[in-house]
């Protein structure tokens, strides 16, 4: 298990030359390295496949499958993986399609010790660099950390020290915030660090109930107030007394109600429905909504009263694309956990996974991008998460580019090409504009040949015919 531990690398061999395995087997020994040998280039695939392997040494010219034909599929599988191509027969040609194809090295044989250990210990130091840095992610995880929320950008920084100040003295608090932005967690870290963090914490969603239920739920009801009512009934603001009383979704509160949630707030007092007993209550009320109140009010669908009441004290939560600081960290924090919730070794994300997500706009905020992880840890039956294991939704979501004159109709594949050329231009690195665009770099070099990304589609059609 230690020596599990101290394993840096995972280096898949494929070579049907036994005496160029023994030569690598004995370079590497000693290393802080799992190597698994295989003479067989479709095993091989399937060895990559499911090992995930950070380098694949693979033989140039093999039976069944070739290396160059092998490079491609490893290169469309990850992206992230560093392949080597091994062969006696040397030629400048084949050492230039090789890179272009994505190919991290190419060596001739036989293969010098001294060499392949050179390389290797340039990928360990890489290694090292990567563990240290997957560390100090944790370390910052646990560092900015703040009663269940996670966050480093001055936006969020800003929210916690906000909700330090509000917590102490706030009797009602507004929440505004788009879906998934973290409300409720807002909302409990003001229980939690208030003087009445003892007391029950209560929630109500607003928009789950129907008008005629809304009064009943918050105030109660007595027996045989309406047909129904056999008994008593305490309302949530009675069960929160001494507490806090979290009403999400207040814009969709009826007016009616709304009326009389402004004199409890005033009074401090309640009455059950069929019943003129005033009884009284103790409760902070936090309100949460991603409406535009202000814009509600100015078209009589919200009491301008209860507004100004309500926004005292209040709190505006910034959306998952105003903070993109954040997003390594939260990634981080999700596969952690949902990596133990479903006692999975998940040890990361592929470089084109973590390009589709840091791309990817999340109009549903974290609870979107918990999701995404979370679905792709369930599915996922390797230790890395790659693009594959997404929910389908998520895959086929494409934000296109802006096409300046939308009057002129650009074909697709000129468009592509033309989004392709600009990404390169923008990055200066082929390999890294392969893996923002989220694509393989055998596909990238084949659209700024001119070619359609789909041409090897087409001939091998053409050739089965």
């Amino acid at each position: 298990m230690d020596a599990q531990k101290n394993i840096l690398l995972r280096i898949v061999v494929v070579d049907d030359d036994p005496q160029n395995l023994d030569v690598i087997r004995t370079a590497l020994e000693g290393e802080p390295i799992e190597l698994i040998a295989t003479s067989d280039s479709r095993e091989g695939l399937e060895l990559i496949r499911l090992k995930r392997p950070n380098i694949v040494l693979v033989e140039l010219v093999m039976p069944q499958l070739g290396g160059m034909e092998m490079l491609e599929k490893i290169v469309e599988m990850d992206p992230g993986t560093d392949v080597i191509l091994m062969t006696a027969h040397y030629t400048p040609e084949s050492a230039v399609e090789a890179i272009k194809k994505g190919a991290y090295d190419y060596l001739t044989k036989p293969i010098s010790v001294a060499k392949l250990r050179s390389r290797i210990e340039q990928l360990l130091s890489n290694a090292r660099v990567r563990q240290h840095s997957l560390q100090l992610e944790r370390e910052l995880v646990q560092a900015f950390q703040f009663e269940g929320m996670i966050g480093r950008s001055p936006l969020m920084l800003d929210l916690f020290r906000k909700i330090r100040q509000i917590a102490p003295h706030f009797r009602t608090a507004l929440l505004i915030g788009d879906t998934g932005t973290g409300k409720e967690l807002v909302a409990k870290a003001l229980h939690d660090l208030s003087p009445v963090s003892a007391a029950p914490f209560v929630t109500c969603n607003c928009s789950a109930l129907v008008e005629t239920l809304f009064e009943s739920e918050l105030f109660g009801y007595v027996k045989g107030a309406f047909t129904g009512a056999t008994q008593d009934r305490v309302g949530l603001f009675e069960y929160a007394n001494g507490g806090t009383l979290m009403l999400d979704e207040i814009g969709d509160l009826p007016l009616g109600t709304q009326a009389k949630l402004l004199r409890v707030l005033q009074n401090q007092e309640i009455q059950r429905v069929g019943s003129p007993k005033v009884i009284k209550v103790d409760v902070r009320v936090i309100a949460a909504t991603h409406c535009d109140l202000a814009a509600m009010v100015a078209k009589k669908e919200f009491r301008e009263d209860l507004y100004y009441r309500l926004s005292m004290m209040q709190i505006k939560l910034p959306a998952l694309v105003e903070r993109k600081e954040d997003l390594s960290l939260l990634q981080h924090h999700f596969l952690r956990s949902y990596a133990s919730q479903y006692n999975k070794e998940i040890r990361g994300l592929t470089r084109r996974a973590q390009a589709v997500l840091n791309r990817y706009s999340w109009p549903g905020n974290v609870r979107e991008l918990q999701n995404v992880i979370g679905h792709a840890c369930m599915v996922s039956q390797s230790d890395v998460i790659d693009v594959r294991d997404f929910p389908e939704h998520f895959r086929c979501h494409r934000e296109l580019p802006a096409l300046g004159d939308a009057r002129r109709i650009i074909p697709l594949d000129e468009m592509e090409q033309h989004y392709v050329r600009e990404v390169v231009e923008r990055v200066g690195n082929k390999a890294q504009a392969a893996d923002l665009l989220g694509i393989s770099r055998t596909k990238l070099y084949r659209l700024l040949a001119g070619q359609p990304s789909h041409a090897a589609e087409e001939v091998s059609t053409t050739s089965a015919k």
